[in-house]
């Protein structure tokens, strides 16, 4: 039987693949203009950016808004911890990354007033955690907790991440139930602009609701995890 012919997007996408693979183009390397790799190859621009957009969701290639394509470095990848932690342990190991830390005020409507059972308008801190690996985003979480638990004045100077996460086990009661939610889509546009992946690539989403002994949820989080760089744990310990 006779192999199919690839297509021009596959045939682009495996040679540069292949230069990629053996060290011709080097991680950080700017690729071409998309303007010139389209003469190069003898295709439009958007077959080119086809074969552009399947690398991008392979990790090979990054797509740099205003600055071009770029072959990407080997990105850190981090763990998410789930099921029986202990107190002291944290929802991901952001430790080997610099992490910036966004607090504001918001309120509780549609879907977060439904996930910390709060009636809708009800006050909430916002904690945005953006993970960078260098200059590269690499992480995104964004932990929601009611603002008597939280309010703005205990959070209003600049923590770093661990601080922050030692306030907010100060100002919560003790924790009774965690409830962890997991699934994998492709990011928003937001998402993936704010990390700057693709399109593409697919994400690795954790919704985790914490509950005090009382059944009152004191915290929410929100993470998205680009597929390419996460991984899941789950620990059971048996007694």
């Amino acid at each position: 039987m006779i192999p199919p012919v690839p297509s021009r997007r596959d045939a682009i996408a495996d040679d540069l693949r292949n230069r990629i693979v053996t060290g011709r183009l080097k991680a950080g390397d700017r690729l071409p203009s998309e303007a010139h790799l389209a003469a190069q190859y003898m295709v439009s621009t958007p077959t080119l950016r086809n074969a552009l957009a399947a690398l991008q969701a392979e990790g090979l290639v990054e797509k740099v808004h205003g600055k071009g394509n770029f072959v990407r470095r080997p990105v850190r990848r981090i763990t998410y911890v789930g099921g029986g932690r202990t107190s002291g342990t944290h929802i991901v190991d952001l430790a080997p990354l610099s992490v910036t830390v966004r607090t504001t005020r918001v309120r509780a409507r549609g879907y977060l007033a439904a996930l910390l059972k709060l009636p809708t308008g009800s006050p909430l801190t916002e904690i945005l955690c953006l993970g960078h690996e260098g200059e590269r985003p690499h992480s995104l979480a964004r932990i929601y907790v009611p603002c008597d638990l939280a309010p703005a004045a205990a959070l209003r100077e600049a923590l770093p991440y661990e601080a922050l996460v030692s306030r907010l086990m100060e100002l919560r009661p003790p924790l009774a139930e965690v409830r962890e939610e997991i699934s994998v889509r492709l990011p928003t546009q937001e998402e993936a602009s704010t990390l700057r992946i693709s399109s593409a690539l697919a994400v690795l989403t954790i919704t985790r609701q914490t509950a005090d002994a009382a059944g009152r949820v004191v915290e929410a989080a929100l993470l998205v995890l680009p597929g390419d760089r996460a991984d899941a744990v789950f620990t059971t310990h048996h007694t």
